[in-house]
C-alpha cells in the first residue's frame, strides 16, 4: 500500500497555522521561516493536509496547479501541484467572488470532474479507463487562485504545496449534458472573457495534454499520499487558457464549448 502520512510534527502545525492566518487575514509573507520550511513535496503535502481540519464542511475536492506551460511559468515550477478545494471557498455559478487583496490577480478557465464513486489508495497506479469509469459528471469551472507569498514565483514547489497550491476561490458550473465520454477533450476549444474584452482562446490539450490525463495524474498523486478520492468530490484540472488578468468588479465567463459555460463577478478590492 502507499505509505500513510505520519502524524504532523509541531513545526508542520506551526507552518500550517501561519499560512492559514495569512490566508484568512489576506496578508502575505516573504516565505515560511527557515525552520518551518518544507524540504520536499511530501513535507509540503503534510503541511497542506492540516487545512482540512480548519473547514467545517467535508472537503469539496481537489485542484491541480501548473498543468500548462503558462500556469507553470506563472508560479515558477516545472510540473503540476495538487491542492485542496475547501467547501467554504466555493461560490455558486453566477455569484460574486471576493476580490479582497488578491495578489495573483488572475482567473482560470477549467474542466472539472465530479467523481461518482470512490477511488481508494492502493499500491498500483490507476489507469485512464478505470479513473474515467469512476467519473459521474463533467463541469465548466473557474478558479481564482492566490498565494500567501509575496514572491510566489520563487517560493518553490514544496512551499507552494504547503500553501495549498495557491488555492483561493472556486466556481463550479452545471454538469454538462453533452456526451463528454465521446468528445476529444484534448482538442476542446475554450474561451475566457473578462468584462466583454477580447476573448482569450484555449484548448483542452493545454492541460497536461488532455484534461483526462490531468485527472489521472491527480488521482495518482493523492493515491501516493495514502488518500482516497471520494465519491462526490470535484477535481478541477487547471487552466486551459493563459491565466486571465482580472481586476475588482470584473465579470468573468468561462466558455468550454459543448461542456457549457459558467460566469462569476469579482467584488471590490479592499
Amino acid at each position: 500500500m502507499p505509505s500513510v502520512a505520519p502524524q504532523p510534527t509541531a513545526d508542520q502545525r506551526e507552518a500550517s497555522e501561519l499560512l492559514w492566518r495569512h490566508w484568512q487575514e489576506q496578508r502575505r509573507l516573504t516565505g515560511l521561516p527557515e525552520r518551518l520550511r518544507p524540504r520536499s513535496r511530501r513535507e509540503g503535502y503534510a503541511i497542506q493536509a492540516l487545512v482540512e481540519e480548519r473547514d467545517a464542511a467535508p472537503l469539496f475536492g481537489w485542484k491541480i496547479a501548473a498543468t500548462s506551460p503558462a500556469g507553470q511559468a506563472h508560479i515558477g515550477v516545472d510540473g503540476p501541484l495538487a491542492g485542496r478545494i475547501l467547501a467554504s471557498r466555493v461560490v455558486a455559478a453566477g455569484g460574486t467572488v471576493q476580490f479582497g487583496r488578491n495578489h495573483m490577480r488572475v482567473a482560470e478557465v477549467e474542466v472539472a470532474f465530479r467523481l461518482g464513486r470512490t477511488l481508494p489508495p492502493r499500491p498500483e497506479s490507476y489507469g485512464v479507463e478505470e479513473v474515467l469509469d469512476a467519473v459521474g459528471s463533467v463541469h465548466p469551472a473557474i478558479e481564482v487562485p492566490d498565494s500567501r507569498y509575496d514572491d510566489f514565483v520563487t517560493a518553490g514547489a514544496p512551499q507552494l504545496i504547503a500553501d495549498n497550491a495557491c488555492a483561493h476561490w472556486f466556481v463550479l458550473g452545471a454538469a454538462t449534458t453533452a456526451p463528454w465520454r465521446t468528445l476529444d477533450l484534448a482538442a476542446l476549444e475554450t474561451r475566457g472573457t473578462v468584462s466583454g474584452r477580447e476573448p482569450v482562446p484555449g484548448r483542452g490539450g493545454n492541460v497536461l495534454g488532455d484534461p483526462r490525463a490531468a485527472l489521472v495524474w491527480l488521482v495518482n498523486e493523492v493515491r501516493g499520499l495514502g488518500l482516497p478520492l471520494r465519491a462526490g468530490e470535484v477535481v478541477t484540472t487547471g487552466t486551459t487558457t493563459v491565466p486571465l488578468a482580472i481586476a475588482p468588479g470584473d465579470a468573468v465567463t468561462a466558455d468550454l464549448g459543448p461542456l457549457g459555460t459558467v460566469t462569476m463577478r469579482l467584488g471590490p478590492e479592499e
